[in-house]
C-alpha cells in the first residue's frame, strides 16, 4: 500500500519549548498539507499501546514516561512520497547525526528527546494515524 499521507507527533519537549509553530512552519514550507491535527495528552495506557513494539526494550519505561509528561501534537500530513520525504525532513533520531536544517537538528536535544515522530512506512502511518484519529479512512 502506497499513500501520500504520513503521521507525525510533535513530542512533549517540542510543545514545552514552544516550538509548535516553528516546526509546523517547516512542515508547510516543505510542501506538506496538514489534513488533521490535534493537541492531546497521551495517557500511560495510550503510550504503552502506541509504543508496544518497544515493550521488551530497556528504554520502554522511560519512553512511556517521556511521552506522557505533557501534551503532544498529533497530525496527518499529505504530500507525494509523504513518508520518505517527511523522514528526510525530520532527520536522524540522534540530533547530533541529523543533517543541518532538519527538524531534529534544529529542535531536538538528545536521542530520547528528539522533538518529533515520523512514521517509518505507509503501513505504520495508517496504523499510527488511526490510533490518534480513530479512523483508517484518512489513508
Amino acid at each position: 500500500m502506497i499513500t501520500n499521507r504520513t503521521f507525525t507527533m510533535l513530542k512533549p519537549d517540542s510543545v514545552e519549548k514552544g516550538n509548535i509553530g516553528a516546526i509546523l512552519e517547516k512542515i508547510n514550507a516543505a510542501g506538506f498539507r496538514i489534513v488533521a491535527m490535534k493537541l492531546t495528552h497521551m495517557t500511560q495506557r495510550d503510550a504503552e499501546a502506541f509504543y508496544a513494539i518497544h515493550k521488551e526494550r530497556p528504554f520502554f519505561g522511560e519512553l512511556v514516561q517521556y511521552m506522557t509528561r505533557g501534551p503532544i501534537v498529533a497530525a496527518i500530513l499529505e504530500k507525494d512520497n509523504a513518508v520518505e520525504d517527511f523522514r528526510a525532513l525530520i532527520g536522524a533520531t540522534n540530533p547530533a547525526e541529523a543533517a543541518e536544517g532538519t527538524i531534529r537538528k534544529l529542535y531536538a536535544t538528545s536521542i530520547s528527546e528528539n522533538a518529533v515522530h515520523g512514521s517509518d512506512s505507509d503501513e505504520n502511518a495508517a496504523i499510527e494515524g488511526a490510533f490518534h484519529f480513530a479512523t483508517r479512512e484518512m489513508f
